[in-house]
């Protein structure tokens, strides 16, 4: 069988590494353009294609697969199947009708919950207990084909999109390759999603990171697992970016200002140093002020014990 992988970050390698593993031909790769990353601006290949060229394999990166000279080229490689996998362009009709068993999709939550571009960073905003893997045939609608396959992964409490990240990308290879060769051989009936049951999830901005303060406590711990690595969670600080990197939320405090800055007792709590919220106390585990390293909330504390009694720009802020 001559398959097609298309795909570009992280999240994709593991599945395009399955594909190789479990010996299918794979007769090219598609991933995104080459982009700069870093202070430096310095132009990387994606994850994808650096995977792809490890293992020799063919790496194509059009601008769009509706220009007819790029189509040409995929069906000339005359491709069986084409799996994607947060490959970043939508694929025209012309060629989710061109391979005989289709274009089927590698997506990282239990569809028809958080279609879209960030359902890991949605899953845990949303504070969901679990999430998983689908895969899906893909359709002209986003994220809304019949389902093939699903499998389930609990969402733990310490999980940051990064961590939950990794766990779907190995879950989704090892699906893929257990599902492959039954869809091959005729042996499953797609599912259609229930329209009734679809939420969507949004593209997510770097601003999405400045923490407000008057919201609870409990949904901003969400937004700093949800943001880690990126874009984020972050305040500031007379004019300098405050990044929170770990946080957990405690009771109902002191009722003070929502932003007002606490020092805790870390016998009675675990941690030096809070913020008053909304709702409850947001005790911050890890920070990075402005232009230093990552340290404790005690560690930060005790070089700038002026912090306490200070309040916190709130919304809008950033």
């Amino acid at each position: 069988m001559r398959l097609v992988f298309m795909g570009t970050p992280e999240i994709a390698v593991p599945i395009l590494e399955a594909l190789v593993g479990a010996g299918h031909e794979i007769v090219a790769v598609y991933t995104q353009a080459d982009r700069p990353a870093g202070r430096g601006q310095t132009v990387f290949p994606s994850p994808v294609k650096q995977a792809a060229l490890k293992h020799s394999i063919p790496v194509m990166q059009p601008a769009s697969l509706r220009d007819p000279e790029e189509f040409e080229r995929l069906s000339r490689s005359a491709p069986d199947l084409i799996v994607v996998a947060a490959f970043g362009q939508f694929l025209p009709k012309a060629v989710l009708d061109l391979p005989p068993f289709k274009c089927l999709n590698v997506h990282p939550s239990l569809l028809p919950r958080h279609r879209g571009p960030a359902p890991i960073v949605n899953a845990i905003l949303e504070g969901d207990e679990e999430t998983g893997v689908t895969i899906m045939r893909l359709t002209a609608k986003m994220d809304a084909g019949p389902i093939l396959a699903q499998r389930r992964v609990p969402i733990d409490a310490k999980d940051t999109a990064a961590t939950l990240q990794a766990r779907l990308a190995q879950v989704g290879a090892d699906l893929l390759v257990d599902t492959l060769p039954r869809w091959l051989g005729g042996e499953i009936a797609p599912q259609l999603q229930d329209e009734a049951k679809v939420t969507f999830s949004k593209m997510v901005a770097k601003e999405d990171g400045f923490l407000d303060w008057g919201q609870a406590a409990v949904d901003l711990w969400r937004r700093v697992r949800a943001f880690q690595p990126w874009p984020g969670a972050y305040t500031r600080w007379r004019g300098k970016m405050l990044k929170v990197i770990e946080a957990k939320p405690l009771g109902r405090g002191q009722e003070q200002r929502p932003g007002s800055v606490l020092k805790l007792d870390p016998t009675k709590t675990g941690f030096g140093l809070g913020v008053q919220t909304g709702d409850g106390v947001l005790a911050l585990g890890m920070v990075q002020f402005e232009g230093r390293k990552s340290m404790s909330g005690e560690d930060f504390l005790r070089g700038h014990r002026e912090i306490v009694g200070e309040v916190l720009p709130g919304e809008g802020a950033t």
